[in-house]
């Protein structure tokens, strides 16, 4: 549909006397065969001619030559002038040369361009203009700035992070000018916004590499800026008798790799479950890592707070670090916690998360079938039944609010869990026999 979309727009510009060319990352995914997620125009077009031919237009960022039109993105050609803040252009100038535009790009892989109405056709890379080597990267898998990538990084620190993002999608390797400008320029890193490294490294995790990303972020230097907690993870080492593998760096990126299509909370509470284990590390009889999940709350919340997750996104991370030690308690739980347990929210992400861990560690998948296989055998209505008594209830029958109200309904609760009892008289009863009778 959205390719549909582009070639109808690129043909009416070019039917009113404008170039149009597919430019960035369509182009560079229709040569390696993926679907792309957008599809962009680059023209030479201005914006008030854009807005006069398209008056539905979104205008996305004017003073740049964007405009959105029927969710595809056209832009003006540009060449920027120089950069104050590691991000935008304090100036830039419209051009009419193709050229122009594709050599202030990020990486010749993105600054490939194509007739639109030739995107399907069958030879395709003979069909693209490459003003800057980019088909010849492509076919050796390589991640090449454009130009001085120096210069392309003090442009936008972000491309640091958006190189290494590629690198691990495609499976390429950076250029090595590219990665020496890197490991020099890395501390910039920190000068972009929270919400930028954010969505670049939710994208590093989530995108089908996310264990190559996190191998290439320290090689390069920005894992220290960025994540400076999960870089202690080097070096400290466990027990092995339950962690055969080495040490909790190379655990976590065991599990790292065996993410399959991950959402960014699982992602994230995969990299951050063992946080806590570099600042609780000792040694008794063996190593222990005592108040690890406690502390790798605190850590993981402080992370997920600086890069300005979603409070949502936050507290199911922070449930992830929290209960991922209690699968190993499953068969000696009561029915009424292990069912507690089951029906916490989203708990395919707590399975998964545990699958992994014992996947990346000693093998042993007891524990995780057997949780898995209780979670299909109870229906619905077992696992969170109508609670028999309501704290309602227990006014009526006389009792005040207070603190005993929690026990008195969770007791009650447990009980229903474990089918001790089956009705609200049921349940009342059980509260008298413990709290005695109400004082009406």
């Amino acid at each position: 549909m959205r390719r549909s979309t582009a070639v109808q727009i690129a043909g009416e510009l070019r039917a009113h006397g404008f170039q149009a060319w597919l430019v960035g990352g369509c182009v560079r995914d229709l040569i390696l065969g993926r679907e792309p997620a957008d599809y962009d125009i680059a023209t030479d077009a201005k914006p008030e001619q854009l807005i006069e031919m398209f008056p539905k237009a979104q205008l996305v960022g004017t003073q740049f030559g964007v405009v959105l039109v029927d969710g595809v993105e056209v832009a003006t050609f540009r060449s920027d002038r120089s950069y104050l803040d590691g991000r935008h252009p304090v100036e830039v100038s419209f051009e009419t040369d193709a050229k122009q535009d594709v050599l202030r790009r990020d990486f010749t892989i993105n600054a490939l361009l194509l007739d639109p109405a030739l995107a399907s056709s069958p030879e395709l890379a003979s069909k693209v203009v490459d003003y800057v080597g980019g088909l010849d990267d492509l076919r050796k898998g390589l991640i090449r700035a454009i130009g001085d990538p120096e210069q392309r990084f003090e442009e936008d620190h972000l491309r640091m992070l958006r190189a290494i993002r590629f690198a691990a999608r495609f499976g390429f390797e950076i250029e090595p000018a590219t990665m020496a400008a890197i490991q020099k320029l890395h501390g910039r890193i920190v000068r972009v916004s929270p919400e930028r490294i954010r969505d670049e490294l939710v994208r590093i995790l989530t995108e089908g590499a996310a264990r190559r990303g996190l191998e290439l972020l320290d090689s390069s230097g920005l894992l220290s800026d960025i994540l400076p907690e999960v870089a202690a993870m080097k070096g400290v080492e466990q027990p092995p008798q339950f962690h055969p593998e080495g040490d909790v760096w190379t655990h976590t990126l065991l599990m790292l790799e065996g993410l399959r299509s991950p959402t960014a909370t699982l992602a994230l509470g995969v990299l951050l479950h063992d946080v806590g284990k570099p600042g609780t590390f000792r040694i008794a009889e063996r190593i222990r890592f005592d108040g690890h999940v406690e502390l790798g709350e605190k850590i993981a919340r402080d992370i997920l707070t600086r890069l300005r997750l979603s409070n949502a996104a936050i507290e199911q991370v922070i449930a992830l670090v929290a209960n991922h030690m209690r699968f190993g308690h499953v068969h000696e739980m009561r029915e009424s916690k292990l069912k507690r347990m089951l029906r916490m929210e989203r708990f395919d992400e707590h399975l998964e998360l545990h699958r992994l861990d014992c996947s990346a560690s000693h093998g042993n998948l007891e524990n995780y079938n057997f949780a898995k296989c209780k979670l299909e055998q109870l229906p619905p209505e077992q696992l969170r039944p109508a609670r028999l008594l309501t704290g309602r209830d227990l006014i009526e029958a006389g009792y005040a609010p207070g603190p005993d109200f929690t026990r008195m309904l969770e007791m009650a609760e447990d009980a229903q869990l474990e089918s001790k009892i089956h009705s609200k008289e049921d349940a009342l009863e059980l509260v008298k026999s413990a709290f005695g009778r109400a004082q009406k």
